[in-house]
């Protein structure tokens, strides 16, 4: 018979072959490869096993994600997966890499399992508030038990092969070539006659209703009130207490209602957002050495991101007591991540390998990448990059990490403003993603094009944003902390304001952010703003608090106190006392601030300053700023970040809350955006704009 495309005999074994780069995705072309491969091999005599394996460096990484926005095509999973599983031969898969979400179910369809020792096997659905809807939920406990399936589907982390042996998932390891492997044991249970082994067969594993309700009731409240982590809980238990095809029947319901859900379309909305192309990548220089100013926590931080990301780092400081703090911090993380499994033994051995230290700035002179990270003052870093502009080697790119400073006034001092832009990473550095990449006025495309493929390059997102005062992100912060310093002013406590914007999904609230940071760090910041607003109240509390000397967690005291044993944030009655006299002295009459209210006021300032910085030019796109926000700033990702957000309440809502705000607060701060008011009076959405903008750009020949 003739053989459909992908795949190959070994004697009386087929072996098919995914073949989608990047990773495999189980795209519709996939799935109808696979469909007649299928139904080919089951019917060729001459066939007594089948493998089923992927090329490059994974399995199957999971579904397509962009077909979950487009209308369904055939074949449908659930339908495929059922016809590998009723195949009369017997079906091995064989598992390297990232075996994930459908690739996952896919594996669960098959007969036998085999894996190499990369494996990384897992459910992450519940990442795009979404569930296993191909059968996961109904195969998994039959052969893993309920509690690791519950595990596994609602956290979304992957397993490595030693756990997916022990729950039972995989049959056997093997070591060495694997597709040589997998072929070896088909034809062993071919010549042994050994049955198709299917999964839906085996026995459904003894539960207790309200275990489910139990784990369900032991998830965080956060996950609980997503659309994902209850369905998950609901299917599973549906396997537990139907017939295996009404529990398929019921998780594909969950599933296509969490497909439906507001809160899975922000997480597909991020997912892809979070995964722009790189620009100008033709154009981006090589980079084999880098070199970090400043060994403090973000120099450190930014150091081991380099080193784990496989590039070799000059690690420079003034003074051999800070460079050796420094290169211990950078070795305290190191051995933290091996220690952790996030890096193996000779992963974290040649990472410790590639930092090195040294007291001289004229080591620089063999990097092709430098980045300041040295203290938060415009005067420092121009007299630094005036040193650099002498003592760097032609072609080498400078960033600075300034968090607020203006870029061009840092480029003009080196006196080779096109190689020099702003590389904005945020603390901790080597855990969080975001990197915001300044433009400057001259930065060149290379320089740029440079600085996003190192940050792709050691795992973070880079988003281009513009010069201004606190680019996107801290720009956004200040709208947002001017509300909630003026809600200190007039009567709401610290703790009301957190819990309030915790409530709404906000990963810390913003005093308690403050005081993590040093408030100290932000009071300096705004003793150098020559443009900040001429308001006696804008930020008093926090000012307030820093003449105090209180810092936050360093000091022990700040918006909370910290002087218990464990050292737990406790509310302290003294800030409360100090923000009513200085309330009073500022004639700000306090009274009590609804919950509602508080997050109405800081969440709109966000939405308004976002479109004022569209307005600008500083951000590219209205994704561009949610990608920031949820991964600098802790808003919630269900939200989608705060542009997505203002789609979903609608923007006439949104320009009609501001000026009711406008009203009752002035003009002065709530004067809504143009953008916003444009976009609204033609029932347009920042989405359509984003469309529109890309379009236009497409039909003028542009390139991303």
């Amino acid at each position: 018979m003739t053989q459909p495309e992908a795949v190959a005999r070994d004697g009386e074994v087929a072996v098919f072959t995914f073949d989608h780069p990047p990773v495999n995705a189980l795209a519709q072309p996939v799935r109808a490869r696979l469909l007649a491969a299928v139904e080919a091999l089951d019917a060729d005599p001459g066939v007594r096993a089948i493998v089923l394996i992927g090329s490059g460096r994974n399995f199957v990484a999971g579904a397509d994600v962009r077909e979950f926005d487009r209308p369904p095509l055939e074949p449908f999973l659930p339908a495929l997966l059922a016809r590998v599983e009723a195949c009369g031969k017997p079906v091995v898969a064989a598992l390297h890499g990232a075996t994930l979400g459908g690739g996952a179910e896919t594996a669960l369809a098959c007969h036998y399992r085999c894996a190499a020792g990369d494996l990384k096997l897992g459910f992450p659905e519940v990442s795009l508030g979404l569930l296993p809807g191909a059968g996961g939920t109904v195969r998994l406990p039959r052969l893993a038990g309920w509690q690791a399936s519950l595990e596994l589907m609602t956290s979304g982390k992957p397993i490595g092969i030693d756990r997916a042996i022990e729950l039972g998932i995989v049959d056997r390891r093997v070591d060495g070539d694997l597709r040589a492997g997998a072929i070896a044991w088909a034809r062993e249970l071919a010549h042994a006659h050994a049955p198709p082994r299917r999964v839906l067969d085996l026995p459904v594993p003894a539960s207790r209703p309200s275990q489910f309700e139990e784990f369900l009731r032991a998830l965080p409240a956060a996950a609980r009130r997503l659309p994902a982590p209850p369905r998950i809980v609901e299917a599973l238990a549906s396997a537990a207490l139907l017939p295996a095809d009404a529990a398929l029947a019921r998780a594909r319901a969950l599933f296509m209602e969490c497909l439906a859900s507001t809160e899975s379309r922000a997480f597909r909305y991020l997912f892809f957002a979070e995964r722009g192309a790189v620009p100008d990548v033709v154009l981006a220089r090589a980079v084999g050495q880098a070199a970090v100013l400043g060994s403090g926590t973000m120099g450190a931080g930014i150091a081991i991101s380099l080193a784990t990301g496989g590039i070799p780092v000059l690690l420079i400081e003034a003074k051999q007591e800070a460079l050796d703090a420094g290169l211990a911090r950078v070795r305290a993380a190191i051995d933290a991540a091996e220690r952790k499994g996030r890096l193996d033994r000779d992963e974290a051995e040649a990472a410790r390998g590639r930092v090195q230290g040294s007291l001289t700035l004229a080591a620089v002179a063999g990097a092709d990448l430098v980045i300041e990270a040295v203290y938060e003052n415009l005067a420092v870093k121009r007299e630094l990059f005036g040193r650099l502009g002498q003592l760097a080697k032609p072609g080498a790119v400078l960033a600075t990490n300034t968090s607020t400073l203006d870029v061009d006034a840092i480029a003009g001092a080196s006196g080779r403003p096109a190689d020099v832009v702003g590389m904005h990473f945020f603390s901790p550095a080597n855990v969080m993603r975001l990197v915001e990449v300044v433009r400057g006025r001259e930065s060149s495309r290379a320089a740029l094009a440079t600085v996003h493929s190192v940050a792709k390059r050691i795992g973070k997102i880079a988003i281009p944003v513009g010069n201004a005062f606190g680019f996107v992100g801290n720009r956004m912060l200040y709208a947002y902390g001017r509300e909630k310093e003026l809600m200190l002013l007039e009567g709401a406590k610290p703790e009301v304001i957190d819990k309030a914007l915790v409530d709404f999904g906000m990963a810390m609230g913003p005093n308690a952010v403050g005081d993590l940071a040093g408030l100290d760090i932000g009071w300096q910041v705004r003793k150098e703003w020559r443009d900040k607003p001429e308001d006696p109240r804008f930020y008093r509390a926090s000012d307030l608090l820093a003449e105090l000397g209180r810092y936050g967690q360093k000091t022990g005291r700040g918006f909370y106190r910290y002087d218990t044993p464990g050292g737990e944030r406790t509310p302290d009655p003294e800030v409360v006392e100090l923000i009513r006299a200085e309330a009073e002295r500022l004639g700000v009459r306090q009274r009590q601030v609804e919950p509602g209210e508080i997050v109405a006021r800081c969440i709109l300032a966000l939405i308004n300053e976002g479109a004022r910085i569209l307005e600008d030019g500083i951000a590219a796109s209205p994704s561009d700023i949610d990608v920031i926000w949820c991964n600098g700033y802790g808003f919630p990702r269900h939200r989608g970040g705060p542009m997505f957000y203002a789609d979903t309440l609608g923007l006439a809502t949104v320009v009609d809350s501001i000026r009711k705000l406008a009203r009752a607060h002035g003009e002065r701060d709530w004067t809504p955006a143009g953008l916003l008011v444009t976009l609204a009076g033609a029932g347009a959405s920042f989405a359509s704009w984003q469309s529109g903008r890309a379009a236009a750009a497409d039909g003028g020949g542009r390139q991303g």
